[in-house]
C-alpha cells in the first residue's frame, strides 16, 4: 500500500521533549499527541529506545515487532522507532501495516514485545503508540509506561552493538486462520455484511478475514487513507454510523460491522439499521463464550449496562466488574483466567487471543450466533436488551475532578464507588427508589479533555430525564 503523503515532518519544529511535552502525550495505557507539535520522528527514535531498553531490562527480549497503520506519519515514526531501538542492541522485526489487534495478536504468537504506531480513532493530526510485552502483555500507566516516559525524557545513549531490522509478511495470514479457529465453519451459511473501514486498518484486515467464508462482505471506504476523507473512524460517536445504517438498510444486509481507525474495535449495526451497543454485543458474545466455556469468568468493564453481569450469572457463569481501559481488563484476565471481557466502547477480549481484544474475533462469534440459530440480529437480540442507555456523553469542563466531587456530594447517601472514575448506582441501597432504578457513571477520558457520563434507567424516558439532571449538575459545577 503506498503512503497517503502529508506535510513533510522535516520542515516543521522539532517536538518538545521535556517532561511536561511528554506528560501530555503519555496516557494511562498508550501514547498519544499531534503531529508534528507533539510527536515527530525524534521523539520517536527516542522512544523506541526507551521501549527496547525496558523490554530488555524487565523480560530479557532480544527482539521486539513494530507496525504501523495509515496515517501519513506512519512509514516515518515506524522507521525512527526501530532505529532507536536497534541502538539499545535489539533486533526489530518491522510487519508493516497493521492493526493493533494483528500486532497484539502477532506479540502473543511469536512471543515478542510489540510497538504499534496508531493514534486510533483520534483524528487525522494525531498519531501514538500502543505497547506490548512478550505474550501481548499489556503495559500501562501501573505496567511501565510511565518507566518508559521517564526514559524518553532523560534520553538514553546506544549501547556498543546496533541490533538489526527485517521484515516479516506472514502475519496476517497467520491472524486469518487464527481469526477462523473462534468459530465453527460447519455451522456457518451465507450471510450478507456491510463493513464500514472508515479509511482504517479494517480495509486490510476484515477482506482477508472474511476471504473463504459463506459471507458477502460489502465494503465501504475500504481504501487506507489516514486524513479520513468521509467520516472520522470513531464509531462510538453515532454520526459517524449513519453512512453504514444507511447501506444496510439499502442492501437488505443482514449485519453491519463499523471499524475504528487501527480495527481493534467494533460496532455492529442489525438487519434494521438499529446500532447494537457495545454493551449488547457484549451480552452476545459473553453468552456464546459460555456455552463453550461453561461456569467460567467473564468480565464486564463499569459501563456495561446492567444486563450484562444478569445474562453472566444466568448462563452459569461468573461476572466481574473491571474499570475500563485494556491494559486493566488484560491484567484482570490474567489473574483470573476469565474466557471473554468486553467494554461499553467496542472493544472485546479472549483469553484463547493472548487476551488481547479483537473485534473481528468479536464480529465473527456474534455472525456464528446468527448463523446457528437461524435468527436475524433485530431479533437475535432482544433478550438482552433490558435497560436504557444514554450512551456515552462528553462534556469539557475546566476541572473535571472537581465536577465529580460537586456530583458525590449531592449523591452522599446513595450507594458510590470509586473503582473508575465516580460511580453512583440508584438501583440498590436506602436511597434507591424501587419504581425509578437507575445509575450513572462519570469519568475523566484519560486520552482527552473530557468529563465522560454514562446513565442507564429502566427505560428510555427516565434516562432521558437523569440525563438532563446529571448534566444541569455538572453546568452548575463547572459554572
Amino acid at each position: 500500500m503506498q503512503r497517503t503523503e502529508g506535510p513533510p515532518l522535516g520542515s516543521h519544529p522539532m517536538a518538545s521533549h521535556d517532561a511536561a511535552a511528554m506528560n501530555a502525550i503519555f496516557k494511562a495505557y498508550d501514547i498519544r499527541g499531534t503531529v508534528p507539535d507533539q510527536l515527530d520522528a525524534a521523539l520517536m527514535v527516542r522512544v523506541g529506545a526507551a521501549f527496547a531498553r525496558f523490554a530488555v531490562d524487565t523480560s530479557g527480549a532480544t527482539s521486539i515487532l513494530v507496525a504501523h497503520d495509515m496515517r501519513p506519519s506512519g512509514p516515518e515514526f515506524a522507521e525512527a522507532f526501530a532505529q532507536g531501538a536497534i541502538g539499545q542492541g535489539v533486533d526489530v522485526v518491522h510487519l508493516g501495516l497493521a492493526s493493533t489487534d494483528l500486532l497484539f495478536f502477532a506479540a502473543g504468537r511469536f512471543d515478542m514485545p510489540g510497538a504499534m504506531l496508531t493514534a486510533s480513532h483520534n483524528p487525522a493530526q494525531y498519531n501514538g503508540v500502543k505497547l506490548c510485552l512478550a505474550g501481548a502483555k499489556p503495559i500501562g500507566a501501573e505496567t511501565g509506561l510511565f518507566e518508559i516516559r521517564d526514559m524518553t525524557v532523560s534520553g538514553l545513549e546506544p549501547v556498543g552493538t546496533s541490533g538489526s531490522v527485517s521484515s516479516r509478511d506472514d502475519a496476517l495470514d497467520i491472524f486469518v486462520s487464527h481469526v477462523h479457529s473462534f468459530v465453527d465453519p460447519g455451522v456457518l451459511r451465507p450471510l450478507r455484511v456491510v463493513a464500514d473501514t472508515a479509511n482504517g486498518m479494517g480495509g486490510l484486515t476484515a477482506p482477508a478475514v472474511f476471504s473463504g467464508l459463506p459471507f458477502e462482505l460489502d465494503v465501504m471506504y475500504g481504501e487506507l487513507d489516514g486524513t479520513f476523507p468521509n467520516h472520522p473512524a470513531d464509531p462510538i460517536q453515532p454520526e459517524n454510523l449513519r453512512d453504514l445504517q444507511a447501506r444496510v438498510v439499502a442492501t437488505g444486509a443482514d449485519v453491519g460491522l463499523a471499524f475504528d481507525g487501527d480495527a481493534d474495535r467494533v460496532f455492529l449495526v442489525d438487519d434494521a439499521g438499529e446500532l447494537v451497543s457495545g454493551s449488547l454485543t457484549t451480552a452476545i458474545v459473553a453468552d456464546s463464550m459460555l456455552s463453550k466455556n461453561p461456569g467460567e469468568i467473564v468480565l464486564h468493564n463499569l459501563i456495561c449496562s446492567k444486563a450484562v453481569p444478569e445474562i453472566i450469572r444466568e448462563r452459569g457463569g461468573t461476572p466481574v466488574r473491571t474499570r475500563v481501559g485494556h491494559s486493566y481488563i488484560k491484567q484482570v484476565m490474567a489473574e483470573t483466567g476469565a474466557c471473554f471481557g468486553g467494554e461499553h466502547s467496542g472493544h472485546y477480549y479472549f483469553r484463547d487471543n493472548y487476551r488481547a481484544d479483537s473485534g473481528i474475533i468479536a464480529a465473527m462469534a456474534v455472525l456464528e450466533v446468527m448463523c446457528a440459530t437461524g435468527q436475524r440480529l433485530s431479533e437475535l437480540r432482544k433478550p438482552y436488551e433490558r435497560y436504557s442507555a444514554s450512551g456515552e456523553l462528553n462534556t469539557e469542563v475546566p476541572d473535571p475532578l472537581a465536577v465529580i466531587e460537586f456530583v458525590a456530594e449531592r449523591f452522599a447517601t446513595a450507594e458510590q464507588d470509586r473503582l473508575d472514575g465516580l460511580t453512583i448506582d440508584l438501583t440498590t441501597g436506602t436511597a434507591a427508589d424501587p419504581e425509578d432504578p437507575w445509575w450513572f457513571n462519570l469519568r475523566p477520558s484519560n486520552t482527552e479533555p473530557l468529563l465522560r457520563l454514562n446513565l442507564e434507567a429502566s427505560d428510555d424516558e427516565a434516562c432521558a430525564r437523569h440525563v438532563a439532571e446529571i448534566r444541569a449538575l455538572i453546568a452548575e459545577a463547572a459554572g
